[in-house]
């Protein structure tokens, strides 16, 4: 008997199984390329969350010379909520800092960064320089003059102070941040917004603006968990006990009896500080990322 030719359908179908298999295949070999490095970003992501999810668990547990000695509760959350002038102070104080802190250093940042990508003027790398100088001098080591400074304009012992000093450190990263994100944006598109009649001001808001979001916010965020976790700058700039903020307090609550450290109270205010910081970079993570790219592939 002869043999008969496979039909053209009959070809067909063959090549569309074979077709069809080999992206399979590929597939499979791409995941398991990329195998090793899911592992060991699962492991470094395990290394970093533990001391955090300790803290919160053990904030929970029962504990000998805690508020919480018998069964799961919030014993060590409610002796934090009523240390000295209580829990909702020292957040307040601790908003207000950080959110002085994270619209004055957008505000400046933005317009800083403006004026040094897009605009000419003497002394502009000089000037650009001595505010990136800004980071070479050690944080802390300003903060005795800049006590004496603010006690002088009278906004000594004051949140706004606080705020105050803590977006000057800010700033020349922040503005960096600006700077790069700016030069990323192609100067065409400041040239058609003025041809279609916007003036600087105008063409800043409606076009660049929301160009520069990405990085907007990666410098509001830097911001925010700068202002919000910092504990040297209210340590030496506060003293009224009602206008810590909620580091402060929670280092003064550590060892409030006697010298003995609560620990218990101590890892319930590690879990509310962390709190914030955690769902602000989960939420903002994918501008966050953005932000950091903003000029990397440029030219």
């Amino acid at each position: 008997m002869t043999a008969l030719a496979p039909t053209e359908t009959e070809v067909i179908v063959t090549e569309g199984r074979g077709a069809s298999r080999a992206p399979r295949q590929g597939g499979w070999l791409r995941l398991l390329a990329k195998a090793p490095f899911g592992i060991f970003s699962a492991a470094l992501a395990a290394v970093f969350l533990y001391p955090l999810v300790w803290a919160v668990v053990s904030s929970f547990a029962p504990r000998a010379g805690t508020s919480q000695t018998e069964g799961w509760g919030l014993g060590n959350y409610a002796t934090l909520a009523e240390f000295q002038a209580g829990i909702w102070v020292y957040l307040g104080n601790s908003l207000v800092v950080s959110g002085l802190t994270v619209i004055l250093t957008l505000v400046i940042s933005f317009l800083g960064g403006y004026a040094f990508a897009r605009f000419s003027f003497p002394g502009k790398t000089a000037l650009f320089l001595t505010t990136l100088a800004i980071l070479m001098v050690p944080y802390a080591t300003l903060l005795i003059p800049l006590y004496v400074i603010l006690n002088g304009l009278g906004l000594g012992n004051t949140t706004v102070g606080v705020a105050l000093v803590l977006t000057m450190f800010q700033l020349p990263f922040s503005t960096f941040m600006m700077r790069i994100s700016f030069e990323s944006i192609p100067r065409e598109l400041d040239e058609a917004a003025l041809v279609d009649g916007c003036n600087s001001f105008s063409a800043l808001w409606r076009v660049l603006l929301p160009a520069t979001k990405p990085g907007l916010i990666t410098v509001g965020l830097f911001a925010f968990l700068t202002a919000w976790n910092d504990f040297i700058a209210p340590l030496i700039l506060i003293s009224d006990t009602n206008r810590m903020t909620l580091p402060l307090a929670v280092a003064n609550l550590r060892g409030q009896t006697m010298g003995v450290i609560d620990y218990g109270a101590t890892l319930a205010g590690v879990a509310v500080l962390a709190l914030p910081c955690v769902l602000l970079f989960l939420v903002l993570q994918r501008h966050y990322v953005q932000g950091f790219m903003s000029g990397a592939f440029k030219g």
